[in-house]
């Protein structure tokens, strides 16, 4: 029987959010085919606003849509599952950090359920994310190409097995914040050093936004652009040796992985 949504969204945080209001405002979904469920009111009113339709009924979504994403934390999982009173969604698209393809059908108490998982990170909220995305349980090339392509309202993806999401996770999952993190830290050593606060932002923002896009444009690789800034006798090479001496790879290596070792403990 045809569902009455081509989409429904349980869970209406930052993701759930991002998701609706981007298949809508790309014109790739109707807003009529697209349900969003949360318990709490004031979360529905970004989505309402773009016409989807919204409820508080997480079983209502699982029945009336053909693919289901679970937009939710890994902790309100099993209370989802409650909630969904016995309805088990044929299409799922899983955004939960830890919580396997396997271990969500053993939750649904079917082999059957057909189950997508993505990554997503941050910026997907502006349409510039970088996904990953496991879709091999999805044979069907319409279905496949759906799910991508709902996806790409967010940002850039790329498939991947599911046995790499939490390396996903921990890489452009988390990602962000090392950005963040480092692009402050510019900012703040900037002024530091003479720099206004707004003069040292514009500087910084820039900065990484350029050398972002010279990677993606193929300018060379990555330890090619490194020697082009880095001349001899040049400045960029002290700056160079000191992050070699704190071990700044291997801060990056170590961050990356203690999220990856977190992942598993809840996996």
């Amino acid at each position: 029987m045809k569902k009455k949504f081509k989409l429904g969204i349980i869970g209406c945080g930052v993701i759930g959010s991002a998701l609706a209001k981007g298949v809508i405002l790309s014109d790739y979904l109707n807003a009529k085919k697209v349900i969003v469920s949360d318990l709490v009111e004031s979360n529905l009113d970004a989505v309402s606003e773009v016409g989807a339709y919204t409820c508080n009924s997480n079983k209502y979504v699982a029945e009336n849509s053909e693919f289901v994403v679970l937009a939710v934390r890994t902790k309100q999982f099993e209370s989802v599952v409650h909630s969904l009173g016995g309805v088990r969604p044929q299409k799922i698209i899983s955004a939960m950090e830890g919580i396997t393809k396997p271990a969500i059908k053993r939750a649904l108490g079917s082999n059957d359920v057909k189950v997508a998982r993505f990554m997503p990170n941050l910026p997907c909220t502006i349409g510039s994310g970088a996904i990953g995305l496991d879709m091999s349980d999805f044979d069907d090339v319409d279905d496949a190409d759906f799910i991508f392509n709902v996806l790409n309202c967010l940002g850039s993806v790329i498939n991947v097995p599911e046995s790499k999401m939490d390396a996903v996770a921990a890489v452009s999952g988390c990602g962000p914040v090392y950005a963040f993190m480092f692009m402050d830290s510019l900012i703040d050593a900037g002024i530091k050093n003479g720099l206004t606060k707004d003069e040292a932002s514009a500087l910084a923002v820039q900065t990484v936004l350029g050398a972002a896009e010279m990677v993606q444009r193929d300018e060379g690789s990555i330890a090619d652009l490194i020697m082009k800034v880095c001349t001899k006798g040049g400045t960029a090479i002290e700056a160079v040796k000191v992050l070699e001496q704190n071990n700044f790879r291997g801060i990056v290596y170590q961050a990356v992985t203690a999220c990856v070792n977190k992942l598993k403990e809840q996996s």
